[in-house]
């Protein structure tokens, strides 16, 4: 049988989700440019933070010390896979939106002064935004002590070297079929050999451990779940199975398309036997499992059927600055406007804390009263 590591419980606030007090809904930040967007859609107050503190690591008001920042590049990206994009009629952030480099490396800074350790780039698709290598330089030269990319291995294999080079750590690389034919399906552009030759680049060029997101979908491709553990046994690869979440563009997600991590790792179990790697209160979003024989490890990121919130310790940046403090939530703080409207250091500080501080104990995925995000993923970033 597989033991899983005890997680922290999670008490969610009574009432529905994503609700700060009791006063009316507000919207505190709105972007005003030619698209017309809201950047912040807030579905109550901000926190009081008469009690915020305004020295120390970024802390929220349940405890939890947040130290992991994922930066959105772009919204853009070269796949358009079902589970998160409509085909056709996108529509993009136009570039005059979208952060500079250097304001993506000043909020980093500031991060990284607040006691965030670990950064990981994402999109969209990262390596579709023109000087990405020079972006990764810049940020290594900040000194986190974990620099990583999430990418969908379409560009990759001749930017891992480059991206080593500059001081990208590591990838994770999305696939979610080995089956050649399944995955132009499910991406509905590029295909499966490039992706692969993107792994064994990164390998080569020093980007490891590879760890390999798939996200796993009844009926789409759950019947390859031991073909990607023999994979991970093969490769030694990191494979990740990742329950469906409610974040596709076209608002299809249903709760009978996700594939359960205890399922999963039940599976695996029978074929191969595994254990649980010890982590205890581990932040990170994957429970690890080892394969007894030692022959590789495999990972469940389980959010919506066992929600990790009590030991979340990420906080978000999209593409056009806006700072989210929960993957599923739609309360946002707007950074770029701090910055463009002349603010310091100082006050891109207290936009960071700002955000933390509001953050709610759970995200309340399985509330009777929970609300889809209004932004899919790839306007959110991984």
């Amino acid at each position: 049988m597989v033991t899983t590591p005890p997680g922290m419980p999670v008490t969610l606030l009574p009432g529905p989700p994503r609700t700060h007090g009791t006063s009316e809904p507000v919207v505190l930040e709105r972007d005003r440019g030619t698209t017309g967007r809201t950047v912040g859609r807030h579905r109550g107050p901000l926190s009081r933070t008469d009690a915020m503190p305004t020295l120390g690591p970024l802390v929220d008001q349940h405890g939890r010390v947040h130290t992991d920042l994922r930066i959105s590049v772009t919204d853009r990206c070269n796949l358009r896979c079902f589970y998160c994009m409509p085909e056709e009629g996108v529509p993009f952030l136009p570039r005059s939106e979208i952060l500079s480099f250097e304001e993506i490396a000043r909020v980093a800074t500031v991060a990284r002064g607040l006691g965030v350790t670990s950064l990981r780039l994402t999109g969209g698709e990262p390596l579709v935004r023109r000087g990405i290598v020079d972006l990764v330089g810049m940020l290594a030269e900040v000194g986190f002590d974990d620099l990583a990319l999430t990418t969908n291995g379409t560009g990759l294999a001749a930017l891992a070297p480059r991206l080593a080079e500059a001081g990208l750590q590591r990838v994770n690389i999305s696939c979610d079929s080995l089956r050649p034919l399944r995955f132009a399906q499910i991406r509905r552009r590029g295909d499966l050999a490039t992706v692969l030759e993107a792994m064994d680049a990164a390998e080569s060029a020093g980007l490891s451990p590879i760890k390999v997101n798939v996200v796993v979908i009844a009926g789409a491709n759950d019947d390859e779940i031991l073909d990607f553990a023999a994979f991970a046994r093969r490769t030694g690869r990191v494979v990740r199975f990742i329950e469906y979440m409610p974040l596709d563009a076209e608002g299809n997600w249903s709760r009978d398309d996700v594939v359960p991590g205890d399922r999963i790792l039940a599976e695996i179990d029978t074929r191969w036997p595994i254990e649980a790697l010890p982590g205890g209160s581990d932040p990170a979003p994957a429970e690890r499992f080892r394969f007894r024989d030692g022959c590789g490890e495999v990972g469940v990121v389980a959010s919506v059927t066992r929600p990790f919130c009590g030991t979340c310790n990420r906080l978000r940046l999209t593409a056009e600055g806006a700072v989210r403090n929960c993957l599923f939530s739609d309360d946002e703080i707007s950074v770029r406007d701090v910055l463009r409207g002349g603010g310091g250091d100082e006050q891109v500080s207290d936009a960071l804390r700002r955000a933390v501080w509001g953050k709610l104990p759970g995200h309340g995925i399985n509330d009777p009263g929970f609300l889809r995000p209004v932004r899919s993923m790839s306007m959110i970033g991984g």
